[in-house]
């Protein structure tokens, strides 16, 4: 009767067994799909943010070269259209897609530029992110020799 009873209880630790293996994998599968998905959406938000700082470093690039010719040619000052200056930059950063900032500093001399986008990930908008906002900051301060 005990022999009958240990060979049963064998029985059922054998057959218990069944089908871990495959919950293994499965929570492996699972886990390996969450890294890459983080991987790519955070390296390629990584790349929007990127690029929303180039975008605003060349908007303010821009913005810089609109010189205020009146006040060049005199001799009075190397200083910045402010309204041309916005102007341009905004016109750049409309002609890629993106909102922005623009403003020059009081002395002419200096165009900030903030742009904000979004990214729009791919894996993470299975789990309800839809979008992630990036932003990105530039600057231009105008440099000049007099003299040659």
């Amino acid at each position: 009767m005990i022999a009958r009873w240990r060979r049963a209880a064998a029985l059922r630790t054998e057959q218990d067994d069944r089908g871990q293996l495959e919950l293994f994998y499965a929570g492996i599968v699972i886990i390996a799909f969450l890294v890459i998905g983080l991987v790519i959406d955070g390296g390629a938000a990584l790349d929007a943010d990127s690029r929303a700082d180039y975008l605003a470093q060349e908007a303010a690039r821009a913005g810089a070269q609109q010189i205020d010719a009146g006040q060049a040619i005199t001799g009075e000052a190397i200083v910045v259209d402010p309204d041309a200056a916005q102007a341009a930059a905004r016109s750049y950063l409309a002609a890629r897609g993106v909102d922005g900032e623009v403003s020059v500093a009081a002395d002419g001399q200096t165009l900030s530029v903030t742009v904000h986008d979004t990214y729009r990930p791919y894996f993470a908008s299975l789990v309800g992110f839809a979008h992630i906002p990036v932003t990105g900051h530039g600057t231009a301060t105008l440099l000049h020799q007099a003299g040659g």
